[in-house]
């Protein structure tokens, strides 16, 4: 089984700490210190909550404002509309922000989420394969608002 680690830089660790716990990320003290932070996502993936100070150290590449630049999108799927909304609720009202609307493109529904350090997360449901196939079979008027 593989484990991804996806490392984020913050200038607020307490900050950062708080708003992954808000999504509802579990806290993993064994993998945190002074420097950053671990959550697991789920029983494979995991988020690196990492001092900027400290990630620079990790290369010798200029580490990149995520207010002002795009160095990565980090996406997660969700078992529905409802749960991607809830996810973005959870996440402004923990001092993250919404960049742009809702993207419904009738299979999938994708909501962006940068967390307070302008890091961009996403959250997107996309309706089964077996429920678009039979979508596709009834009148377009049907398929409204899937």
């Amino acid at each position: 089984m593989t484990n991804v680690f996806i490392s984020l830089p913050t200038s607020d660790l307490e900050r950062a700490k708080a708003f992954y716990g808000a999504l509802g990320c579990e806290f993993r003290p064994d993998f945190s210190d002074e420097n950053g932070t671990c959550f697991a996502w789920d029983d494979n993936v995991f988020l690196m909550l990492i001092t900027r100070e400290f990630f620079a150290t990790f290369t010798d590449k200029p580490i990149v404002d995520p207010h002002t630049a795009v160095q990565l999108s980090i996406n997660f799927s969700r078992d529905s509309r409802e749960d991607v909304d809830a996810m973005v609720a959870k996440g402004v009202a923990a001092g993250g922000t919404e960049p742009q609307p809702a993207q419904d493109y009738g299979f999938m529904y994708m909501r962006d989420l940068n967390d307070p350090d302008g890091n961009a997360l996403g959250f997107l449901y996309s309706v089964p394969e077996d429920a678009r196939q039979d979508a596709d079979a009834q009148p377009a008027t049907q398929n409204a608002g899937v």
